[in-house]
């Protein structure tokens, strides 16, 4: 079972992890010698059609030897338009038209941003990266662009939001819940539930986040000292994260029910 000392281990992963992830990003988009730099006229003729020199793609300026997985990329095949440019913005719209076969990234998300971050992860594992090309993510002396500057300040603000949710997600862990028309709904706290092992239960709660239209269902403890503070900080009420300001109960469940139940 995951104790509290396991939360704490949790995130401390969650932290490395991201930090790990930004050492690879300045790894990956910074200065290196013996890179080729192509101009996109140039990549444009690696389309792995008969001929051509070669079978590559580029994602965020990178370029990748795909000739091992030639069957997904070349001429006729499913992503074959991925092949001799830079469609990094295809990868998470999945427009293959070739008005969205682009590397205009700039209205991405900051989770968009973590899926090309994902898939870029993805081919560093999985292909040889050949050189840059010039044009949105490097300029003519291979360095990375203030477009690529922002790529990376977009993905390191995913990665914290994502260690924030983890964070919460310990917290308050997700309700199980489930509703049928002859019994209504149920919802209650289990040492599992919301797919986060603990060695508490919890009772259901109503947390409400700025900017979300409805509060969400979690598992609130109820004995010990708030989340993040130390048992041995000043006299606590021995409350769990009850009082947590965010959070409301339901109506017609008794404060301390692991399971609310409201029939039709």
């Amino acid at each position: 079972m995951l104790r509290l000392g396991g939360r704490g281990l949790l995130l401390g992963l969650a932290v490395a992890a991201a930090a790990v992830m930004a050492a690879r990003l300045m790894g990956w988009w910074g200065p290196r010698a013996g890179f080729r730099l192509f101009i996109p006229e140039e990549l444009s003729r690696y389309r792995g059609g008969p001929g051509d020199p070669g079978l590559y793609l580029a994602l965020l300026g990178r370029v990748y030897d795909v000739s091992s997985g030639r069957r997904h990329y070349e001429p006729g095949s499913h992503y074959s338009g991925f092949a001799g440019r830079d469609a990094s913005r295809a990868f998470v719209t999945g427009d293959c038209s070739e008005a969205g076969l682009v590397d205009d990234v700039s209205d991405l998300s900051a989770a968009e941003m973590l899926t090309l971050y994902n898939w870029l992860s993805f081919y560093e594992k999985n292909y040889v990266c050949v050189g840059r090309v010039t044009g949105r993510f490097y300029g003519e002396d291979g360095l990375p662009t203030p477009a690529l500057t922002q790529v990376e300040a977009a993905i390191t603000r995913g990665l914290e939001a994502n260690k924030l949710q983890l964070q919460e997600k310990q917290t308050f862990p997700p309700c199980n819940v489930e509703w049928s028309s002859a019994r209504g709904s149920r919802l209650w706290c289990s040492q599992k539930s919301g797919g986060v092992s603990r060695d508490w239960i919890g009772v259901p709660r109503k947390l409400y986040k700025p900017g979300a239209k409805e509060p969400r269902c979690v598992c609130v403890r109820t004995t010990g000292p708030p989340s993040g503070q130390m048992p041995d900080n000043p006299p606590h009420r021995n409350r769990g994260d009850l009082d947590h300001p965010n959070l409301a109960e339901y109506t017609g469940c008794p404060p301390l029910a692991i399971t609310c139940s409201f029939p039709l």
